[in-house]
């Protein structure tokens, strides 16, 4: 078992030296410094120019209260900046979720004509534009071109008028294939180049 210290005799320990000595600064000359340059709001005390100093110097006039009726506009063009942003990106977000301008401005398709009175007049949408109604040998290499696409034209015959079948399997194409510029369901000039193109 060891044997405690004795508690009369120190332990040896190092000496420790003080490395900075902190006195105390006099801040009388501070304080009077501030009391000359800012006097307390009751006296005016005016301070002895020092020497050297330019005798022409002349003390600035005093800064104005701000007016209320000035500062008010000043702090609601701030919120009301926020607010016309907050309003034109909302503007600009409903802008996109709306649909096409095209699908919006389509007109629909008119009742269907007989072949023989479309002959006599002008096609609106050019001429070799196929719609519902129309019969013919050109509506017969559409529908074999459309029996080459793979699940446009299920279950449909090579031969037959522009019917409802066909008017839905050109819409489905166009869907499909992403043909703009014709009307959905109408075999014109933009669903007959892509078609063609797919078909040679």
């Amino acid at each position: 078992m060891p044997t405690p210290p004795d508690p009369e005799r120190p332990r040896p320990a190092r000496v420790v030296e003080p490395v900075r000595v902190l006195r105390a600064r006099p801040t009388d000359a501070l304080a009077e410094l501030m009391r000359e340059l800012m006097p307390e709001p009751g006296e005016r005390a005016r301070a002895e120019p020092p020497a050297g100093a330019e005798e022409d110097t002349e003390e600035l006039p005093p800064v104005p209260a701000e007016d209320p009726a000035v500062t008010g506009p000043r702090r609601r063009r701030p919120a009301v900046a926020a607010a016309l942003a907050a309003a034109a990106l909302a503007g600009f977000g409903c802008a996109l979720l709306l649909p096409d301008r095209q699908e919006s401005t389509a007109r629909p398709a008119p009742a269907p004509a007989p072949a023989t009175a479309r002959a006599t007049t002008a096609d609106p949408d050019g001429p070799g534009t196929l719609r519902q109604g129309d019969s013919g040998p050109e509506v017969t290499e559409l529908r074999r071109r459309l029996l080459r696409i793979p699940d446009v034209f299920r279950d449909g015959s090579a031969t037959g008028p522009y019917d409802a079948p066909l008017t839905e399997a050109v819409a489905r194409f166009q869907l499909w294939y992403g043909v703009r510029g014709d009307e959905r369901g109408v075999y014109g000039d933009d669903t007959r180049r892509d078609l063609e193109s797919r078909t040679g």
